[in-house]
């Protein structure tokens, strides 16, 4: 895999290692480009309340993207470093990401739905909001939040389409149409999504999104790009090989690069 899109550092605080080892990382492997996007700091719980190290903190967001852009500059010669976010959609803060999201020079921003409100599905210290809750209905709010985050007019591409997953809950009723809507919207407001290979080491044991979510996004004509979501340098590119094949597999030939905000794409 010549790229990486999907990276987070120390700062975020469930994550080791600095942004210069994941640059470092991705020169080792032979990549072309490599994507620095951790989490934007959280708007809408209170960071002293809530769970810890969920993200940056706020007055560390201007030391990332200084030090972003320093290392882009540090390393142009060897690999393009592309600056990026992965911004949470949070339904009813569009305004606060959107102030974020234009206040820095990003080269793409990262549109992931972790949050259900205040419950962050993809934590495994809230596993327990499951309990008692039709799955079906969490998927519906799920993919409703995905659609919004699609239409929000923020993102340059959806994060991990189907993170819900990631516990291994999974409803009884069949959920194609729920993803069908989920990629209707990234059709019509113009983005990618990407196959990210964290989920292969959790409960869904398969990469986000699924073959099938995958080669119905390929039928729509979406772009896909790729992310290790790697949280430790070493897992920089992880699962490249596999991830691949299954991007071949599904008809896909090409994977989307960003820079300034403007989509391109190589070969695979």
């Amino acid at each position: 895999m010549k790229i990486d899109y999907h990276t987070h550092h120390v700062r975020c605080g469930h994550a080791v290692g600095t942004l210069e080892q994941y640059i470092e990382s991705a020169i080792a492997q032979g990549m072309v480009q490599i994507g620095l996007s951790d989490h934007m700091p959280l708007l809408h719980v209170d960071p002293a309340s809530y769970y810890p190290e969920m993200a940056m903190p706020m007055d560390e967001l201007p030391r990332y993207v200084e030090e972003c852009l320093k290392l882009k500059e540090k390393y142009r010669d060897r690999i393009s470093v592309r600056v990026g976010l992965e911004g949470d959609y949070i339904e009813g803060h569009e305004d606060e990401i959107a102030k974020i999201i234009e206040a820095y020079p990003w080269d793409y921003v990262i549109g992931s739905v972790h949050f259900l409100g205040t419950w962050d599905v993809t934590d495994f210290r809230q596993v327990h909001n499951w309990e008692g809750r039709n799955i079906f209905q969490v998927y519906e709010q799920y993919y409703g939040a995905v659609r919004k985050a699609a239409a929000a007019g923020l993102y340059d591409y959806i994060g991990h389409i189907d993170a819900i997953k990631r516990f291994g809950y999974r409803p009884e009723e069949d959920t194609a149409e729920l993803e069908e809507s989920a990629l209707q919207a990234v059709a019509k407001h113009g983005l990618a999504i990407e196959l990210n290979a964290a989920g292969i080491h959790t409960a869904a044991k398969e990469m986000y999104p699924s073959p099938r979510i995958l080669k119905r996004a390929r039928e729509l004509g979406i772009p896909v790009t790729y992310g290790s979501d790697a949280h430790h340098p070493d897992r920089v590119g992880q699962k490249a090989e596999e991830a691949e094949r299954i991007l071949r597999s599904s008809g896909i030939n090409e994977i989307a690069t960003f820079e300034g905000r403007l989509r391109g794409r190589i070969p695979l």
